[in-house]
């Protein structure tokens, strides 16, 4: 068994703390990201139709009533496709539900409901069984796959503080396949704020958790790793494996399910483009007050705006062969900037699972803390806090420095 399966005990879904649960009536109105990013004007260019995304997760429950008919499961290969469909978290089917879901039932509106979801299910903290836990597929074997399939949007909401040679391979096989790969940055700022992959690997999009305003969660990680900012605060995703209610959330991993989206709206208007041009078609619109080649540690090129995209059907993404995160990519990852960051501690990164309970990535238990639902990244003298247009959101961004 390969090194990255041998240590699947470590990873993490990059999930966070939950409020109390919200009726499935106004779930929908909790979306309150669904009106900040004009939503309702995209879906009359792009729904994300024809664009096909694999949920690399917990597995992807397709009975939900905002699931069915989304879930692609008849192309989930056999070999590596383990249980799939029964997720025993509740956690990638809410990452499916905020991309595809079609709100029916009450339940989660996926910023992409044209979109499918392809399920994919690894073994990540809170899977007690340690028999299932073997069964389960390595992401570097899950990745390959994927980047033999159709599937254009590979979405990893789970991180891990070591750099795997099988699961670098495996992103570099895909990034040659053309697909483009997003993945959580993490939510352990205020603590040890480690370099987490499979973000921090080259071809990745890093992608951080920003709130209504638009400032960065203090609880996201930051480093010269984050490329772009999503919503991820104060989001309902399913309570738990039992799928009986919705609970408020935040985290980078909510912040990779609304970019996963936002990139298949694009896509989806946009079924010639590459990779590269719909990533740097992101960046190039993303919401910052700053030069775009001085990127923030916190926020990286900015907040996504898809919007800006779709209403302009001339828009010029660049060369198709061009790499968007060039610069980073020949760089490589220098670790975080911790000139103007929140102190640090020794503890290992931890994240809040959908049941509520905190784990650490590093197999050690912690108390729970509500903490991360109303601090915010305070950056003294060196922050700037600005708004982008009117109704945008706000920024908190430090220098990311060579």
């Amino acid at each position: 068994m390969s090194s990255v399966c041998s240590a699947l005990g470590v990873l993490a879904v990059l999930s966070a703390g939950l409020a109390p649960s919200a009726s499935a009536a106004d779930v929908q109105s909790q979306q309150w990201y669904l009106s900040a990013m004009k939503a309702e004007e995209m879906w009359k260019v792009s729904t994300g139709k024809g664009v096909k995304v694999a949920v690399v997760d917990t597995g992807v429950n397709p009975d939900t009533p905002s699931l069915k008919g989304q879930v692609l499961t008849g192309e989930v290969s056999k070999a590596i496709g383990y249980k799939a469909t029964e997720d025993y978290l509740g956690h990638g089917t809410s990452m499916a539900e905020l991309i595809a879901g079609t709100g029916a039932g009450d339940g989660l509106k996926g910023l992409a409901p044209g979109a499918k979801i392809v399920p994919y299910r690894i073994a990540l903290r809170g899977l007690k069984d340690k028999a299932e836990e073997k069964k389960a597929p390595d992401p570097a074997t899950v990745v390959r796959a994927v980047a033999d399939s159709d599937v254009k949007i590979i979405s990893m909401s789970f991180g891990i503080d070591v750099d795997f040679p099988e699961m670098r391979a495996a992103i570099e096989y895909a990034q040659s396949k053309g697909k483009l790969m997003i993945a959580s940055t993490g939510n352990d700022a205020e603590g040890k704020n480690f370099i987490g992959f499979p973000a921090a690997y080259p071809y990745v999009v890093g992608v951080a958790a920003s709130d209504e305003s638009g400032k960065v969660g203090k609880f996201s990680e930051h480093g010269n790793y984050v490329d772009l900012a999503a919503p991820g605060l104060d989001v309902p995703t399913w309570c738990d494996e039992k799928f009986r209610s919705y609970c408020v959330s935040l985290g980078t991993s909510i912040a990779t399910a609304i970019a996963s989206a936002s990139a298949a709206l694009i896509w989806s208007a946009h079924p010639d483009w590459t990779a590269n041009q719909v990533l740097a078609s992101l960046i190039d619109t993303a919401g910052r007050d700053w030069a775009k080649n001085d990127p923030s540690t916190y926020l990286g090129y900015g907040l996504i705006r898809p919007r800006k995209v779709l209403e302009n059907s001339d828009f010029n993404p660049g060369a198709a062969d061009t790499d968007p995160l060039a610069k980073e990519n020949t760089v490589g990852v220098t670790g975080d900037d911790t000139s103007s960051s929140p102190s640090a501690s020794t503890s290992s990164q931890a994240s809040k699972n959908p049941s509520g309970g905190q784990t650490s990535a590093a197999g050690s238990s912690a108390d729970s803390s509500d903490d991360n639902t109303t601090m915010w990244v305070t950056l003294g003298a060196a922050a700037a806090v600005l708004v982008i247009g009117a109704g945008a959101f706000a920024v908190v961004r430090s220098r990311r420095g060579a």
